[in-house]
């Protein structure tokens, strides 16, 4: 996983010396962050405070630069980096940089076995010209099925991950991977829900979950995915704009496509998301990959007796990169 440097920290301080206005000795979360000559803005104000000095998480900053009107600080408030002021001519700042981190995951065998009698293969099925060929089709059918339910379901074994001869080796899912923007309603800052108990998903609720990843992360979700619960209530969000005429004879209701300020996303129904939750994803950076040469395929086995039998057979894993470009919102009513 790759990652930028934070652009974006907030106070740790609850007394300000002489007062929240004209205070500039500042404690901050992570003062390894700020450097001196950064500009930064307090939110929900125009002020921009300059940094002179920065000695572990403690800035020293110049209040109101520019002539900017000095907010009222509080512990808590989050500060924006906006960019660093080089001088003219100085010798070029030690580097900074994030440490990338390699994320793995495991792979998967998917296999399920297929056998068909003589007499079966011979004889004449009414709609079926090759029992052994209906019966891998079936087979194929049903291991994509897997796939599909352990791409967004799957975790791996606690100990020994890598598998073994008594170890099943498993893959991790798109709801065991995501981990920084797991959002529920009315909760760390996310707006209420509707209903009696504020927690079914509403358009605020969603928006708002868009609006958190793409404030933290440069990814851009472009994929919903929700099981029927979750996709009749995004339906909904439109239920109030809807007309019909009197000659109309089909009735639509159906949100296929969700725009906002924070990307357009494409919204997909699965049978296997878990019903109180709504992914929000980044496709760009998810992809299911077979292992080198073992993509499903059929494996004839040995004859035994008058029958065939073979194997249909593969190993897949799911590529989940920048973790943090992705979210999921839980705890939704059902």
């Amino acid at each position: 996983m790759d990652t930028l440097l934070p652009n974006t920290d907030a106070l740790n301080q609850t007394v300000f010396t002489p007062d929240p206005q004209n205070a500039t000795a500042l404690t901050v979360n992570n003062g390894s962050r700020f450097q001196v000559g950064d500009l930064v803005r307090p939110d929900a104000s125009t002020e921009v405070m300059f940094v002179s000095a920065v000695a572990g998480n403690t800035l020293t900053v110049i209040r109101g630069y520019g002539n900017t009107t000095k907010a009222t600080l509080n512990n808590g408030r989050r500060l924006f980096i906006l960019a660093n002021a080089v001088l003219e001519g100085a010798d070029a700042a030690a580097a900074r940089f994030t440490n990338r981190s390699r994320r793995q995951n495991y792979t998967q065998i998917f296999a399920a076995t297929v056998q068909v009698s003589g007499s079966m293969r011979a004889a004449r099925t009414y709609g079926v010209e090759d029992e052994l060929d209906y019966q891998k089709q079936e087979r194929m059918r049903e291991l994509l099925r897997d796939l599909e339910n352990c791409v967004i379901n799957g975790t791996a074994p606690a100990t020994n991950p890598q598998g073994g001869s008594t170890v099943r080796r498993t893959m991790n899912g798109i709801v065991k991977q995501v981990s920084t923007n797991v959002l529920q309603p009315n909760q760390g800052g996310m707006p209420p829900g509707g209903g009696a108990g504020q927690n079914e998903l509403n358009e605020p609720v969603l928006n708002a979950a868009l609006r958190t990843i793409w404030e933290q992360s440069n990814g851009q979700i472009d994929t919903i995915v929700c099981g029927g619960v979750q996709k009749r209530r995004i339906n909904s969000f439109a239920s109030t704009l809807r007309s019909y005429q009197p000659e109309d004879v089909k009735f639509r209701d159906m949100v296929g496509v969700y725009e906002s300020d924070f990307g357009v996303c494409r919204v997909i129904l699965s049978r296997w998301a878990p019903a109180d939750s709504v992914l929000l994803l980044d496709s760009s950076r998810v992809e299911v990959v077979p292992m080198r040469g073992r993509s499903f395929h059929y494996k004839p086995l040995g004859a035994q007796g008058d029958a065939d039998q073979g194997q249909v057979i593969g190993e897949y894993t799911l590529e989940f990169r920048n973790e943090n470009a992705h979210g999921v919102v839980r705890g939704l009513a059902v």
